[in-house]
């Protein structure tokens, strides 16, 4: 399904065919080079009162990259899934985050709390406290931007899956097929993410986690230390969460272990069916 909203085309990928009307939407956000698609091994496998649609956020997929990079802080992220739910019209949502993705759903949650039924955030951090720290990672994500300029998306996305966070990805029988569809984004989508959403530009919500009141499933695999750590410090400090360790996974659990992701979401589910948020959608 293609939206044009406020200038800019937006990609969803739901089943069309499906009435969403007295259903529970979920909202999925893929990771930096991904696209909806990473999300449709889960969409079919969600209990029929639920609404689950994804989305190509802004520079991936087949929604818009704009010249402008004032479309890809994380302001203007916020701007557009609000847009999205508008189109909807949908008061309350279950949001889904991946990396990226995660960064977004948390950062919306805090900008729209009133707005968020129960939240899944997989693989993703609250931001960068250290003030030098975020701007080492500013200068870093900007390298990394000009890289993508100077030598192109498929260059960039052989360097990107050759780093240890991502190197577990390549056992995956569908390796090729998945590098085919990440090397679709564009050089202006790409570079203009990471140089305006970059972490080190994020504001750190480290200290208004507790601000968090709904239901929070927080996932991590096993094999992708820095993410587990900062997913156990960020469970200390929200109110109603848990913390699923996927064994034998890195950084993208959906994409290495779909079946055990998809059973975490279900269990987390069925734990918030008969909570207030719930009864109130």
């Amino acid at each position: 399904m293609k939206l044009k909203l406020d200038g800019i085309k937006y990609n969803v990928l739901c089943n069309e065919s499906k009435t969403h009307a007295n259903k529970i939407p979920i909202l999925f956000l893929h990771g930096f080079t991904g696209c909806a698609y990473d999300w449709n091994f889960i969409l079919d496998k969600l209990p029929h009162k639920y609404f689950p649609f994804a989305i190509d956020l802004i520079g991936h997929g087949e929604t818009d990259s704009p010249e402008n990079e004032a479309e890809y802080t994380c302001t203007a992220i916020v701007r557009h899934l609000n847009l999205i739910l508008n189109h909807f019209g949908f008061e309350k949502t279950i949001i889904a985050g991946y990396s990226m993705g995660g960064r977004a759903a948390i950062s919306f949650s805090l900008k729209n709390p009133h707005k968020i039924i129960a939240g899944i955030f997989e693989s993703a951090t609250a931001g960068i406290e250290d003030i030098q720290a975020k701007k080492e990672r500013v200068e870093h994500d900007f390298i990394l931007a000009d890289k993508i300029r100077d030598e192109g998306v498929e260059p960039f996305l052989e360097f990107w899956f050759s780093s240890p966070m991502f190197r577990s990805l390549q056992n995956l029988s569908a390796f090729e097929e998945l590098k085919t569809r990440r090397s679709q984004n564009t050089i202006t989508g790409l570079a203009n993410s990471l140089s305006a959403f970059s972490t080190g530009l994020m504001n750190s919500y480290w200290q208004e986690l507790y601000k968090l009141k709904f239901p929070i499933l927080l996932i991590s695999g096993e094999q992708d230390e820095k993410y587990t750590s900062l997913n156990k410090k960020m469970f200390l400090k929200l109110k109603d969460s848990s913390h699923k360790i996927i064994p034998q996974a890195g950084h993208n659990t959906h994409l290495e272990k779909p079946e055990l992701f998809t059973n975490l979401v279900l269990e987390f589910l069925n734990k918030i069916e008969g909570s207030n948020e719930l009864k109130m959608v």
